[in-house]
C-alpha cells in the first residue's frame, strides 16, 4: 500500500491498495505533527462516522485517517466474502504502517474488534495506543443479535431518506442511544440510491457470513488478544450500551488490568454519534496523557 500524501487543511480522500487487489478509501485530517490516528468504524457505517472525532484529533495535532471497511461506503467489496476479523486487522495494520509514528488505533464495534485483533494478535508492536469504542471480548448477545437484526432488515430498501431515517432512531431507542432524529445529509452518505429510485444501505450483505474458515476462531481469539495488549488502551463505554454491559467491562479490566475506561453518560452503543464532545474529550484527554507531545 502507498503512504498518504502531504495533509491538507481540510480533510481529503486518499486511496489504498490491498494485497488481495481491493480499493479501501479514507479521509485524512490533518498532519502528523504530533503522531497519527487510524480510525475504524462499525458495521454498517461509514468513514464518515467519524468527522467531528477527526477534526478535534487534527486541531490537537493529529493526523486522523478514517477508513472505510472493505465493504464499506466508496470502500470496495470482496467477491470472495473476504471479511473475517484477521482480513479486517491485516487490511489495518498495512495502512497503519504507512502512518508516522506514534501511531493510535481507534475503532468502533467491527471496527474496534479489528483493532483489537490487530494490536493483540496481528501486529503487536505496531501499536502505541488503542480506543476502543463500545465493544469487549465478551459482548451481550441480546444486542449484538439486535444489531444483526438491524443489519438484515430493509433489504428492499426506502422509498426516501425520512423512512431510513426512522428506522435509525427505532433502532438508536431499542439499543439505549440518545433520542435524536438522525441527520439527513449525514444519512445519505451510508444510502446509495439505486435506478429503481429506492434507497439502500451501502455496505456487503457477505459481511453477516465472512466465508474464511478462521472467522468464528478469529472472534474467539479476542480474549486472547486482550491479555496481549501492552500498548496504553482505552475502553470508551456508552452508559446506556446493551452490548457492551458491567460483567463485560469487568471481563475486558481483568485481562487488560493497565486499560484505562471511561463510561459516557446518557450515550448507547453508538458513542460517538450519541456524544461526540464528551467522546472525543475523553480520547485527547487520554492521548495528552499517555502519548504526550
Amino acid at each position: 500500500m502507498t503512504a498518504p500524501g502531504p495533509a491538507a487543511a481540510a480533510p481529503h480522500r486518499r486511496d489504498w491498495r490491498t494485497d488481495d487487489g481491493l480499493t479501501l478509501v479514507a479521509d485524512v485530517f490533518g498532519a502528523p505533527v504530533r503522531g497519527s490516528a487510524l480510525l475504524l468504524h462499525g458495521g454498517g457505517q461509514t468513514r464518515h462516522a467519524w468527522g467531528d472525532t477527526g477534526a478535534a484529533l487534527a486541531a490537537a495535532g493529529w493526523q486522523a485517517v478514517a477508513l472505510d471497511l472493505r465493504g464499506h461506503g466508496d470502500s470496495a467489496w470482496s467477491p470472495q466474502g473476504a471479511y473475517a476479523l484477521s482480513r479486517l486487522a491485516r487490511d489495518a495494520v498495512a495502512i497503519a504502517e504507512c502512518l508516522s509514528p506514534p501511531r493510535v488505533l481507534i475503532g468502533a464495534s467491527l471496527g474496534g474488534m479489528s483493532l483489537l485483533h490487530a494490536a493483540g494478535r496481528s501486529a503487536p508492536q505496531l501499536a502505541d495506543g488503542l480506543v476502543l469504542v463500545d465493544v469487549v471480548p465478551r459482548m451481550e448477545g441480546g444486542g449484538v443479535r439486535r444489531i444483526v437484526r438491524f443489519m438484515q432488515a430493509h433489504q428492499d430498501g426506502f422509498a426516501d431518506l425520512d423512512a431510513a431515517a426512522e428506522a435509525v432512531a427505532a433502532y438508536r431507542r431499542a439499543q439505549g442511544s440518545a433520542a435524536r432524529a438522525p441527520d439527513l445529509q449525514g444519512l445519505r452518505k451510508n444510502l446509495r440510491r439505486r435506478d429503481d429510485g429506492r434507497w439502500y444501505w451501502h455496505w456487503d450483505p457477505q459481511l453477516l457470513t465472512p466465508r474464511e474458515p478462521t472467522a468464528m476462531a478469529d472472534y474467539l481469539g479476542l480474549f486472547q488478544a486482550a491479555e496481549a495488549l501492552r500498548c496504553p488502551t482505552l475502553l470508551v463505554r456508552g452508559k446506556r450500551s446493551d452490548v457492551v454491559s458491567e460483567r463485560g467491562v469487568a471481563d475486558f479490566r481483568a485481562r487488560v488490568p493497565h486499560a484505562e475506561f471511561v463510561d459516557v453518560a446518557g450515550a448507547g452503543h453508538m458513542v460517538a454519534g450519541d456524544d461526540n464532545t464528551a467522546f472525543s474529550a475523553a480520547i485527547l484527554e487520554f492521548l495528552q496523557r499517555r502519548l504526550p507531545a
